[in-house]
């Protein structure tokens, strides 16, 4: 299979091993400037009725589950249309099967400045919520972080409030990053799913044909990929032979995970080609391949016990 570029933790190109001659060229041709606009999202904090396990199995060990054990209220980021007046899928079509977690993806280019309309639609906790946005450059009052004293109306936006977070991509944004409530209600925000990613590309850097955004987390009583738990359930990402397919890794809460997707090498930040890579809480690594190796092909948590628990899905490569 041929390795695209691919880098773990690729927030600073400085500390990237040199690149192919056409991509430095390209860097160079496209300076910040050229490229800046003001990019617009409105999201909702919108409380949803959550199954972790729609297929009430998991479909490996032959094991039932009920909707007792799988079905809860939480709150989740969800993406609408200018002035939130009609909701939003929160992926594209070119990413998985999966809507509501994880949040909207923010994508954005080196010199964007963005601006991320909030709104909190929290009808059934009542809880105040926020957004917190990691790699990106902004001053304190779009910082989304609760601290006493100190905070303002970005950290705690009540119910039926509204807030405007302002952001700028640098040139050390490039990558994929996560943001989260960072309220008072954080913990209880994170173990419900109330997370995204943001998705920056360096000047002239081309678009994936398939972007996957895959969030490791634990749930409850499970170990879910964005939000799901077991084959059948978690997402199916599908390309085709000869795309460019671009994987968005993350995990949150408090546990490490261990990536790994079968048949499939990339190649890291020092190098090495791998196929298993180790990441902690709000920890991101994003990478590309050409895609040439058609089938269904597993991808998992590699600590056993996770994957066990649910943490396992499945990638489809068409000819």
């Amino acid at each position: 299979m041929e390795a695209w570029r691919a880098g773990t933790y690729v927030q600073d190109l400085r500390r990237i091993p040199p690149v192919p001659a056409v991509v430095a060229l390209a860097l160079l041709a496209f300076p910040c400037a050229a490229s800046a606009r003001t990019v617009n999202y409105w999201v909702g904090a919108k409380p949803v009725t959550w199954n972790m396990i729609p297929n009430e199995r998991d479909a490996i060990m032959g094991t039932r589950y009920t909707a007792a054990e799988t079905v809860f209220p939480t709150v989740v980021y969800r993406r609408y249309s200018r002035g939130w007046k009609r909701p939003l899928r929160n992926v594209g079509s070119v990413g998985g099967n999966q809507n509501y977690i994880p949040g909207p993806l923010l994508r954005a280019r080196v010199g964007d400045r963005l601006l991320i309309h909030f709104k909190n639609m929290d009808t059934t906790f009542r809880r105040v919520h926020s957004m917190h946005f990691h790699g990106v450059h902004y001053r304190p009052s779009s910082d989304g972080a609760y601290l006493p004293g100190f905070s303002g109306r970005d950290a705690a936006v009540k119910p039926g409030h509204t807030y405007t977070y302002r952001l700028r991509a640098g040139s050390d944004s490039v990558g994929v990053w996560p943001y989260h409530d960072h309220s008072q209600s954080m913990e209880e925000s994170i173990a419900g799913g109330m997370y995204g990613m943001l998705s920056i590309l360096g000047p002239g850097q081309q678009r994936p044909d398939r972007e996957f955004e895959v969030v490791f987390a634990p749930m409850g009583q499970f170990q879910t990929i964005d939000g799901r738990a077991f084959v059948g359930n978690t997402p199916v990402f599908t390309s085709r032979v000869g795309e460019t397919v671009q994987w968005d890794v993350m995990a949150m809460g408090s546990e490490h995970h261990t990536f790994h997707v079968h048949g499939h090498r990339w190649r890291a930040a020092d190098g090495t080609d791998r196929d298993t890579q180790t990441i902690g809480p709000a920890e991101t690594f994003v990478f590309r391949w050409h895609e040439d190796d058609p089938g269904t092909w597993l991808y998992h948590c590699h600590v056993e016990s996770h994957m066990m628990a649910g943490m396992i899905g499945i990638y489809r490569v068409r000819r």
